[in-house]
């Protein structure tokens, strides 16, 4: 009889708690709380249960429960949506059709982010069969087409405005509604910021094809392996016959090759070396760093440099730094810092400056032999000593160190 006065008592909560509670169950849980009761049913359907929904977590989803999803659950409330494909799974299947996400599209105007994991994109000829409100898309582990990141389809809406621009009619009236319409025209691709990580199918091909993207300006790329220098170097925004050229509208580049062994080093950042025109942030990682410094002294636009999950020296630092003059923020993450590498002391040479300087130390210290470690340890320490060089170096930069460490020698 209590307990079915407790259960009772969910009745007099207001729906906004509820609503609460109900909000840090899992896509899986939420289903079977709708079947609960009809209040609990309609509580669920809340679209503000449903404006970030991530079903990485929910393994075996197939296109049959996507398609139940997506008419009885998600709606105009969703802005973020992460789903697990079928590609490491035995089941195999078609994941996503080009029917779903036509439906996605019209039911879910305002879905900003997409991110995919393990997805076979073969079946889709190009993305922009994704929904245009995206503005982030990210793919981990995906296989990708040939051509899915080309701009154009071959649908009879383009045919007609190429027949159009042909005439001279035709082609100032197109050109009168570029003026109107701005770059952010309804047929182009609205992806701002692009993620790649870990997709081995990635090449110089699709990196080509994203210079036809008009608003992109953030491109993530973690683990393309196969993505070389020739062709960073010729998707680089420079200077051309009609403007600017390739990815103008770049802002934010990052570079990192940290995982699998066995695939050849591309080097892919020594591509930076021809420079690249209004790239303002990079952030370089693992193998591609030791490269990527020695061609970053040709970014003349650089503000922000990221490094991260690498080894480095402090001399190493100090001398690639010496022409980013216009740097302003020098970030260190995951680093490990190889130690000083003082000059020896040799015996029986004390007449030397050096040798006066250190019996005068020794002198001053009194025999503390505290304060002679705390000596040894900041002379093996290349943080301080880094920080006082790049002070020289660059002033008006700020420094931020994450997650760094010192690497100890055997010796």
């Amino acid at each position: 009889m209590d307990e079915f006065k407790a259960c009772n008592m969910l009745d007099y909560f207001p729906e906004n708690i509820l609503i609460d509670v109900l909000s840090y169950l899992s896509v899986r849980e939420l289903v079977r709380a709708g079947r609960v009761c009809k209040r609990w049913k309609r509580l669920v359907k809340d679209q503000r249960l449903w404006r970030f929904v991530d079903l990485t977590a929910w393994k075996g989803v197939t296109s049959r429960i996507l398609w139940l999803l997506l008419r009885q659950y998600l709606g105009c409330g969703l802005r973020c949506l992460r789903l697990r494909g079928l590609l490491l799974s035995a089941r195999g299947g078609t994941f996503l059709s080009e029917s779903w996400l036509k439906a996605l599209s019209t039911k879910c105007p305002r879905l900003s982010k997409l991110y995919l994991l393990h997805a076979d994109l073969r079946s889709l000829p190009s993305c922009q069969l994704l929904p245009p409100s995206l503005q982030v898309l990210e793919l981990r582990g995906c296989e990708l087409p040939r051509e899915f990141f080309n701009q154009t389809l071959n649908s009879p809406a383009c045919s007609q405005e190429r027949a159009e621009a042909t005439s001279s009619v035709g082609a100032q009236r197109q050109g009168r509604d570029r003026k109107g319409k701005g770059l952010g025209s309804p047929s182009g691709i609205g992806i701002g910021r692009l993620v790649l990580n870990n997709v081995p199918s990635f090449t110089d091909q699709h990196l080509q094809s994203l210079t036809s993207w008009e608003r992109l300006s953030r491109l993530e790329l973690r683990d393309t392996f196969r993505v070389t220098a020739n062709g960073l170097r010729s998707s680089a925004a420079k200077d051309g016959v009609c403007g600017v050229e390739g990815l103008s509208r770049l802002k934010f580049l990052e570079i990192g090759i940290t995982g699998r062994q066995g695939y050849q080093l591309q080097m892919a950042s020594l591509g930076l070396g021809a420079g690249w025109l209004g790239l303002e942030e990079l952030s370089l990682g693992g193998k591609e760093v030791g490269p990527g410094l020695l061609c970053a002294s040709r970014l003349k636009d650089l503000k922000c440099l990221c490094l991260w999950a690498c080894t480095l020296s402090e001399m190493q630092i100090v001398r690639s730094c010496r022409m980013l003059r216009g740097l302003r923020q020098l970030e260190f993450l995951d680093v490990i810092f190889q130690p000083r590498q003082c000059p020896p002391v040799v015996e029986g040479e004390g007449g030397g400056a050096v040798g006066g300087e250190e019996q005068d130390n020794e002198e001053a210290a009194g025999g503390d032999n505290s304060n002679d470690e705390n000596k040894t340890l900041d002379m093996n320490d290349p943080i301080p000593s880094l920080r006082r060089s790049l002070a020289v170096l660059l002033p008006s930069c700020t420094l931020v160190f994450t997650n760094c460490s010192v690497q100890i020698n055997a010796d």
